[in-house]
């Protein structure tokens, strides 16, 4: 094994090699359609969807060169110019009225089309928040009121997703459905836990397998309050989304050519190459970031103490999307909430150092995508005038790391396959 003099270095170039795996640029030429006889008509949605756009126009150039067209909607700060197609900016993770437009401009986009058109979808996660369009019957308000909910609901992103895809014009398969009869193919950056295409933005192009009554027991578990009109709707047989048998998405297809299982694997064979032992725990894990983060520093612990279940040195490898349930006021998103708790798990224990951070370079609501955390983090809280365990359970982690200058700031990044979490345990 190679020294290791600079442990937050390292784990920041592991955190780009895997989001360099997923860099739609170096990738997406492999997922390229065949030219159709009438139009290319290109949409976007998600985080990463104006990059992904850039890259597919410029291989499409190169492999193709027949004309193209389309919409992009993308969040605020994240669009790159692309020559051939419009991109839009609206908000994420709460919808506004950008994002209503640029639904609609989606939607307008696909209508009217033949069976000799293409829909090339270009989606990433981000795509359910940018996209909002109320069915008939509700307001922008009420869908403001469901995400609202949602995010402080503490559901993995698979329930939520079950959830918006019920309270949606667009999601559920519908953008799909509106495209028929032209050919659908969408090429996907997976920021979902196990990587299920339906749940990839709300699906706004494959068809839906859950149903109004999976999305109503959802509602339930999670004690989520949502307004009257939405548990109508949704109780109601307007709510329901085209299934996969529906002959309007028959010449629907998806490809996920980026995901957090190819990230991690990527980061791991920079470690290797480094002579670093390095163990993959899981691409998938969900639940509330503060007890993940429990879990994981129990298992760094016992390697720290005891050489087990792995010796030092060794790296750990995680990805996957933990919630959190709203119950304070503070700043921050899952992963500085996740690094908090570890950090108080941890306090004390030397050779341990964890960089938890989103791919697409934004946890939560402000400018960075995670921080730094080793064996002394809670005591630089303390002696910066915090107590950690009362900034946690105020959900308040950002302004914890900020105070003593840890956070992890790359800015956007491109691309969005969710989680990257790396321990390091040392001699």
């Amino acid at each position: 094994m190679q020294p290791i003099s600079d442990p937050n270095s390292f784990l920041t170039k592991l955190f780009h090699s895997a989001v360099d795996a997923a860099d739609p640029a170096k990738i997406i030429t492999d997922y390229l359609p065949i030219a159709p006889k009438g139009r290319t008509i290109v949409i976007g949605a998600g985080k990463a969807s104006s990059q992904m756009g850039k890259a597919f126009e410029e291989a499409w150039a190169k492999e193709r060169g027949t004309p193209l067209e389309g919409v992009i909607v993308t969040r605020y700060d994240y669009a790159c110019e692309c020559e051939n197609f419009e991109v839009l900016e609206a908000a994420h993770p709460v919808p506004d009225e950008a994002g209503l437009i640029g639904a609609k401009r989606l939607m307008d986009a696909v209508s009217n089309l033949t069976e000799n058109d293409l829909v090339v979808a270009l989606i990433s996660g981000g795509g359910s928040a940018l996209l909002p369009s109320p069915p008939e019957g509700l307001t922008f308000a009420d869908e403001i009121a469901v995400n609202e909910a949602l995010l402080a609901s503490g559901a993995p992103i698979s329930a939520m997703n079950t959830v918006r895809k019920h309270v949606s014009n667009i999601k559920g398969g519908r953008l799909a459905k509106a495209a028929y009869p032209a050919k659908v193919v969408s090429l996907l950056v997976s920021d979902i836990p196990g990587d299920h295409p339906q749940f990839i933005a709300s699906g706004p192009t494959v068809a839906d397998e859950g149903t109004r009554e999976d999305a109503l027991a959802i509602i339930s578990q999670y004690e989520m309050q949502l307004p009257d009109a939405v548990m109508v709707h949704i109780q109601s047989q307007k709510a329901d989304a085209p299934r996969p048998d529906d002959e309007r998405l028959a010449r629907a297809e998806h490809h996920i050519f980026a995901s957090a299982s190819k990230s991690l694997e990527a980061a791991q064979k920079v470690a290797q190459e480094m002579g670093i032992e390095t163990h993959i725990l899981s691409d998938a894990i969900e639940g509330e970031a503060r007890e993940a983060a429990r879990t994981q520093a129990a298992i760094a612990k016992e390697i720290a103490l005891r050489d087990r279940p792995f010796k030092k040195p060794v790296l750990l490898l995680s990805g996957g999307e933990t919630t959190v349930t709203l119950k304070g006021n503070g700043k921050g998103g899952r992963n500085t909430e996740f690094l908090l708790s570890f950090a108080i798990e941890i306090a004390g224990e030397s050779g341990i150092h964890i960089l938890s951070a989103d791919t697409d370079g934004i946890d939560g609501s402000e400018d960075n995508a995670g921080a730094f955390v080793n064996g002394d983090t809670a005591a630089k809280i303390r002696a910066a005038g915090l107590d950690p365990v009362a900034y946690l359970q105020n959900n308040d982690a950002w302004t914890a790391f900020e105070k003593i200058d840890a956070l992890f700031i790359p800015g956007p990044t491109g691309t969005n396959v969710n989680d990257f979490r790396a321990i390091l345990i040392t001699d």
